[in-house]
């Protein structure tokens, strides 16, 4: 899979004429050179419902005349550009209008993706009706007829519908459609016979061809459906609405799945269907190398004018991440990310029930990552289904149940020593009302007050000695073994319509509410949902709470740095090469108008410090891609150590070995 990609939105309506009248061979190749992409991915049908390429499957936009999917396949082909192939799957709005029928009803027999009569927008189609025939029918035409070099298929996914062909489906089978369960299976067999089907038409004539369903999230713990696909790209688009916590969580997923991933970011300031938005360089240069510490390829959103001409201004931009990217890829094929801790994702346990499960990052998720990538934590994230037994340190963040299976993974990865950092609900059966394995308390109730406080019998870094407030759900809990890490503290009242004291809530009455924190012989356990609490409001307590409690479970963890925490760290070990790359990055996003984070200003760190673990004997340090060498000293038990004179937004360190 090629690492400088460009994913080429073209959504364009019948009533623009002139399509493709500016396109141009030797412009397209220009652009794309310019840009240093060496994949682009070009289309076939777009969300309006139009091909653009002579068919007899659909019907070309009545604005164009000539063959444009083929002109770009030739054009990029000559030099050395891979082109897979988009078609619109779960939108098109030509034939929308003409099968209404054919399209997902929700429960009120809404239709969805738009809300009202009077609102411009798209109308999405279910898969178990007769245009399922059509698209595949579309699908077999484009392979057959074109060399691409895959087939990106886009707006599907698990869903739950009401329309009557659903509907009847399910009575057929003697199901109820008022009962959500079976309304849910229902859409998971639909969308299963949707990518076998697919599958098997595009194997029917150019076998192997990869393919990949995008639903713009790869859920945790779903791994039947992301095999569904030949590979994986992770639609991220910070300032689109994933924000910046969403990649780093879903790579770390996915580099576990064993197949090869891209992160797919956008030249937008905003989102997909901009016109005239543009990132800052600064942003893009961030967001590609984001994506290869993580070990992943990269792709680039960008959207083709209707009249076919590439944007000058937006290959610049492109081209000034991508010429970064080309000079570095030869430190970030065939790699491993090394990690003390495994995060065991809310998501990945939620998703067994379609109606709880969280979406894009999850607070839990999200509030886990922002600590350890803070905190300068080598992780992993891992679903039930993950070997556990390489970690030193198993996350359980705020809601982990524990069933018949996760009890049988956790008792054997304790038993071989390792350790369990489990907060809130986590580590409680799937009952709720007792602990399913041992942290050193007893489960009693739902804690009563919230908020509340906690009073830890260490100090904090960067914080006085105080009671702190916490947000999060908590639980009442009794000491029964271990050492009790700090305590909780009850307020005087819960706010209320009779009871409340100034503007939020009252203070800390000063009564011991039982253990907030205990440590015991399989790790630590912290009576609140802190990482959705951190996710929500960001307190400091929180995270120095869960970094102090790392600290005490990985004596010896792989990785020191004094890099700022809006710094980010990975550690690479690419075998083949026997070398390590450390990635270190630092830029700091800020919100500007409504939400939308943005990347304007690097600043250079200096003299950053650095000590890995690695357990293996260092032979050289150098900076790559310069190739300039960096000293660094070997200190006890063979840990390497070295100091970066200097950091300007992404820089690798590589150590021979």
């Amino acid at each position: 899979m090629r690492f400088r990609q460009v994913h080429l939105d073209f959504h364009t309506s019948e009533m623009i004429p002139h399509i493709g009248k500016q396109f141009s061979k030797q412009q397209f190749q220009a652009m794309l050179q310019k840009g240093h992409v060496d994949s682009i991915t070009i289309f076939s049908k777009c969300h309006h419902g139009w091909a653009y390429h002579p068919t007899v499957e659909n019907e070309m936009h009545p604005g164009l005349d000539f063959d444009l999917l083929g002109a770009m396949i030739e054009a990029a082909h000559e030099i050395d550009v891979k082109t897979p192939v988009y078609l619109s799957a779960g939108l098109d709005e030509k034939l929308a209008r003409r099968h209404p029928e054919w399209l997902i009803r929700d429960i009120n027999d809404n239709t969805n993706w738009l809300d009202g009569f009077m609102k411009p927008g798209y109308h999405q189609f279910c898969f178990n009706s007769p245009y399922l025939d059509i698209l595949v029918r579309q699908v077999e035409e484009v392979v057959r007829n074109y060399n691409g070099d895959g087939i990106f298929l886009d707006i599907v996914g698990v869903r739950k519908c009401y329309c009557h062909n659903c509907v009847s489906a399910l009575r057929s089978e003697g199901s109820d459609p008022r009962d959500l369960t079976a309304v849910i299976a229902l859409g998971e067999k639909t969308y299963a016979n949707y990518t076998r089907r697919i599958r098997e038409a595009i194997d029917g004539i150019r076998p192997g061809l990869p393919v990949f369903h995008n639903g713009g999230h790869i859920r945790r713990g779903r791994r039947d459906l992301s095999t569904m696909n030949s590979h994986l790209e992770l639609e991220s688009l910070p300032t689109g609405g994933w924000g910046y916590d969403h990649f780093p969580l879903s790579a770390r997923y996915a580099q576990g799945l064993g197949m090869d991933y891209l992160g797919m970011t956008g030249k937008f300031h905003t989102t997909w269907g901009e016109f005239g938005g543009y990132k800052h360089p600064n942003a893009l240069r961030y967001e590609t190398a984001l994506s290869i510490a993580n070990g992943a390829r990269c792709s680039i959103g960008d959207q083709l004018h209707p009249e076919g001409l590439m944007d000058p201004a937006t290959y610049e931009l492109i081209g000034l991440a991508y010429s970064e990217v080309e000079r570095k890829q030869a430190w970030c094929t065939n790699v491993t990310n090394i990690a003390d801790v495994a995060l065991l994702s809310v998501e990945a346990i939620a998703s067994l029930k379609e109606e709880k499960r969280e979406e894009r990052a999850g607070s839990s998720d999200a509030g886990a990552i922002r600590m350890l990538l803070e905190g300068k934590i080598l992780f992993d994230v891992v679903d039930l289904e993950s070997d556990y037994t390489p970690y030193r340190v198993l996350i359980l963040p705020d809601e982990i149940s524990v069933g018949a299976t996760l009890q049988a993974k956790l008792d054997a990865y304790l038993a071989q020593g390792g350790k369990v950092l489990a907060t809130g609900r986590s580590g409680l059966n799937e009952a709720g009302d007792a602990f399913a394995i041992e942290l050193g308390v007893a489960w009693e109730e739902p804690n009563p007050f919230k908020p509340d406080y906690f009073r830890p019998s260490f100090e904090l870094a960067n914080l006085p000695s105080a009671s702190f407030i916490f947000y999060g759900d908590g639980q009442r809990v009794s000491l029964t073994s271990g050492t009790e890490l700090g305590k909780r503290e009850n307020p005087y009242f819960n706010r209320d319509v009779f009871t409340f004291c100034s503007h939020q809530h009252t203070p800390s009455a000063g009564q011991y509410g039982g253990p907030g924190m205990v440590q015991s012989a399989n790790g630590i356990y912290l009576a609140w949902n802190v990482f959705a609490d951190y996710a929500t409001k960001g307190s400091l307590a929180l995270k120095e709470c869960v970094l102090a409690a790392l600290e005490l479970l990985l004596p010896g963890k792989t990785l020191r740095t004094n890099l700022p925490a809006q710094g980010i760290v990975t550690l690479m070990e690419q075998p083949g090469e026997q070398r390590y790359i450390n990635h270190l990055l630092y830029a700091s996003p800020v919100k500007r108008g409504n939400g939308v984070e943005v990347i304007e200003d690097i600043l250079p760190i200096y003299d950053t410090q650095v000590t890995l673990a690695l357990g293996k004997t260092v032979k050289n340090v150098y900076l790559a891609p310069q190739m300039e060498p960096l000293p660094f000293e070997i200190g006890e038990a063979g840990s390497v150590s070295y100091t970066l004179p200097k950091l300007i937004c992404h820089q690798m360190v590589v150590l021979e070995v």
